[in-house]
């Protein structure tokens, strides 16, 4: 009777040849191009996201950015009408100090007229004035400047032969402006023409020609 070897165990037959690991199945392994299809479609796809949010972003900022440029141009005109509102009220202010001031301005300029302007109390008149022309204050109206209603008031009116045109010949008293702002119109005496007059002297200065074309024995004949 054979007797069995304890300790081994049959073995498959392996083709000559052949290494032990051949007679093994080998798991499929997945090509290359299949492993990064995946992974690229993973990559296309956090692409894609990236992409969405900064767009999302520069909308965000473009916004913003619209926002800080209209806040600040609203600062800007803000700013404007404070600074022109606070020049509008400084002027006002000064117009209407002034305003109080012409009386005593002129008793001022009617005493120096009657030679009364003497002593302290020229020095102080004086000071006055040149206080009043610090703040813009300025004296207008003469004798023989054309009439104008916008800044002359005619309290008086005549006719004079010698003027060609409304013409003030006295000033009852002086106007006053600060700036362009005139605060009281000067108060004046005006003077027309004298009706007829323009008339007489177009027919004086025919006659005078006329006198000198007879002594020069009449116009040259062609």
């Amino acid at each position: 009777m054979t007797e069995e070897t304890p300790g081994f165990e049959e073995k498959p037959d392996v083709p000559s040849g052949a290494t032990p690991d051949d007679a093994e199945p080998q798991a499929a392994t997945p090509s290359t191009e299949e492993a990064a299809a995946p992974a690229g479609d993973a990559s296309a796809a956090q692409l894609a996201g990236l992409t969405a949010q900064l767009d999302q972003v520069r909308t965000a900022l473009g916004e913003r950015t619209m926002d800080l440029q209209r806040l600040q141009a609203e600062y800007q005109n803000y700013r404007r009408r404070v600074e022109r509102d606070r020049i509008a009220v400084k002027e006002i202010a000064i117009a209407n100090l002034l305003t109080e001031l012409l009386p005593v301005l002129d008793n001022i300029a009617r005493a120096r007229d009657h030679g009364e302007l003497v002593g302290g109390f020229k020095s102080v008149a004086e000071s006055l004035e040149t206080v009043a022309a610090k703040m813009g204050l300025q004296q207008f109206g003469k004798e023989g400047e054309p009439f104008d209603p916008m800044i002359h008031e005619a309290l008086m009116h005549s006719y004079a032969p010698d003027v060609t045109e409304t013409t003030c010949v006295a000033i009852l008293q002086p106007g006053y402006r600060i700036g362009e702002r005139t605060i009281r119109p000067a108060r004046v005496a005006v003077a027309e023409p004298q009706p007829g007059a323009q008339t007489v002297k177009a027919d004086s200065q025919d006659s005078v020609e006329a006198a000198d074309d007879k002594e020069s024995g009449g116009p040259d004949e062609g």
